[in-house]
């Protein structure tokens, strides 16, 4: 089978389209035919090892310390199951499903085995597969922060980094909670984030937030790039402060700014439920919820794909079509 060999650390130029062997499901395993994955941050982080210090020997340690032990990239998929195995219930041949691979990878293939009490659900009928490959990382990860938020109707939630992955759906989460939103990004996505629901739109090439005298009872920062003491200034008293990319620097800051100011400082990563994709699938399948996907490209892009990602001007979700 076709698929991308991820064999050093580096730039996307050292991503190569090749042939491997196609995998055999084992009993607890289903064989997908991966019709589209995506290209996230994430994958670029790793693809390059791009780690704090403190992170670097543990995930080096598990990744590959001279080459990457797992050669296929890729955190999210959606496809046709193909084949099963003996002791798989829940799934059959021909099911379209969508599922997240995480740290164990292996999206970046026309076929991939995963295990079928993992993390996979049942596409959305009304998705396409580029579509539905945006939900285990980009719609699950909206979804946990948005919960952790604990939004109430009315408020003025402000999010930082909204036209990405997790950004795009967030602000349509937080719509749902009849919250007032401020969606913060560069230029050209501000559009983009006023169809989707935002009420207020904050371009940040333009803007510091801080500074305009407003104040908000919840920031979603999916960012992470600023002091997080100096945001947390625009927090109201017993507001909440909600990190999605907890890099050291940002943690101790918005740490020590909750004990001293009275303000709640919240970073988790996601967990990897099913639960939550069934839940995700049915907001979607009931129009709730869409995916803003920027641009497509095929498996033999892979390089340009993340090129592109890389460069930061896309808006929601970079989808690779891998099945014609």
């Amino acid at each position: 089978m076709k698929a991308v060999l991820w064999t050093k650390y580096g730039s996307p130029d050292l991503l190569k389209l090749g042939s491997v062997e196609k995998p055999k499901p084992k009993v607890d395993e289903v064989l997908v035919k991966t019709h589209a994955a995506t290209v996230t941050p994430g994958d670029c982080e790793m693809r390059r090892f791009d780690m704090h210090v403190l992170f670097w020997l543990p995930l080096r340690l598990y990744m590959g310390i001279f080459k990457p032990k797992r050669p296929i990239l890729g955190m999210e998929l959606a496809g046709e199951i193909e084949e099963v195995g003996s002791e798989v219930k829940n799934f059959k041949k021909g099911d379209q499903v969508m599922a997240g691979t995480g740290l164990r990878f292996g999206a970046y293939a026309e076929y991939k085995c995963v295990k079928a009490n993992s993390f996979i659900a049942s596409k959305p009928k009304n998705m396409g597969f580029a579509e539905a490959a945006t939900i285990p990382t980009g719609a699950n990860n909206a979804l946990h922060y948005i919960r952790m938020a604990n939004i109430q109707k009315g408020q003025r939630i402000l999010i930082i980094g909204a036209a990405g992955c997790f950004g795009t759906y967030a602000v349509q989460l937080a719509k749902m909670y009849e919250a007032e939103i401020t969606a913060i990004d560069s230029t050209n996505k501000l559009e983009t984030l006023r169809s989707i629901g935002a009420d207020h739109v904050v371009d940040y090439t333009q803007e510091d937030f801080t500074e305009n005298g407003k104040s908000y009872d919840i920031i979603f920062d999916i960012a992470g790039k600023n002091s997080v003491s100096k945001n947390m200034k625009s927090l109201k008293k017993g507001g909440r402060y909600i990190l999605a990319t907890p890099w050291v620097k940002q943690v101790l800051q918005g740490i020590w700014s909750s004990r001293t100011s009275g303000k709640k400082f919240i970073y988790s990563l996601a967990k990897e439920r099913t639960e939550d994709l069934e839940h995700i699938k049915g907001l979607v399948e009931t129009d709730q919820l869409k995916a803003v996907i920027d641009k497509h490209f095929y498996l033999h892009e892979i390089a340009d794909a993340h090129k592109h990602v890389e460069k930061g001007s896309k808006i929601g979700h970079v989808s690779i079509l891998i099945a014609q």
